[in-house]
């Protein structure tokens, strides 16, 4: 995805006048029914609606995110031009009611984030164009820790980026039944079970055709080419 600026934007960047912030959205689930539940943060303070570029289809949308009472802190992201996988870690406050009712109750495991990073205008305070994606991926661990007395007790989200999916090996197998799951008019593999016994005649002689190759085969050809043309006579 291409990251551009206008002329007027682009040159505000050059000379400092731009200030950024980190935008986080983040999809669980309700452990009741498993029906998806957003929340989101920013690193700043009041309630803000921002526009963001959505990492799933690219276009422009509107969200609402809520102040920095809740996101203390966000790992480095690298920027990287390969599929390599990543890890980011997000810190969130647990003294949040926000954050506390996002942990405990609901589902946090596997939950979808994305990290975005806005710019604004250091003197309107407005956003300088939509707020692009930095981070896509999952939840892997929220544990909540509750603290003693003057301890911190922050929740620490543990994330991975969606680039993992592509290290999953694929469980299925090759058969009739998956072949039909995709298209059930498919009959492309009905056969592979029994086909390995199935006797096929060429010339004279009969047999189980041989798929590994080997010179001693069960198939025999007759070759005799004046044989042949005798019994055609």
């Amino acid at each position: 995805m291409t990251k551009t600026l206008d002329a007027g934007s682009y040159a505000a960047l050059q000379a400092g006048q731009l200030v950024s912030r980190d935008f986080l959205w983040l999809q669980v689930k309700n452990r009741s029914d498993g029906s998806p539940v957003y929340d989101s943060y920013w690193s700043d303070i009041g309630t803000i609606d921002a526009q963001v570029v959505d990492p799933e289809t690219g276009g422009v949308v509107t969200r609402q995110f809520f102040g920095a009472n809740g996101l203390i802190s966000i790992s480095d992201i690298p920027l990287v031009s390969t599929l390599t996988v990543q890890n980011v870690t997000i810190e969130l406050a647990q003294v949040s009611d926000r954050v506390n009712q996002l942990v405990r109750t609901y589902d946090c495991k596997q939950g979808v984030v994305q990290i975005f990073r806005g710019l604004f205008d250091q003197v309107t305070r407005q956003q300088v164009g939509p707020a692009y994606p930095r981070f896509y991926g999952f939840i892997d661990t929220a544990p909540v820790v509750t603290p003693k007395e003057n301890e911190s007790g922050n929740v620490t989200l543990t994330c991975t980026s969606n680039t993992q999916e592509l290290t999953r090996s694929n469980t299925d197998t090759r058969s009739d039944a998956s072949q039909r799951l995709r298209n059930p008019g498919d009959a492309f593999f009905q056969d592979t079970a029994v086909v390995g016994t199935w006797v096929q005649f060429w010339g004279r002689e009969g047999g189980v055709l041989r798929t590994g190759g080997s010179a001693s085969t069960s198939l025999h050809v007759t070759t005799n080419v004046a044989a042949i043309l005798g019994a055609r006579t």
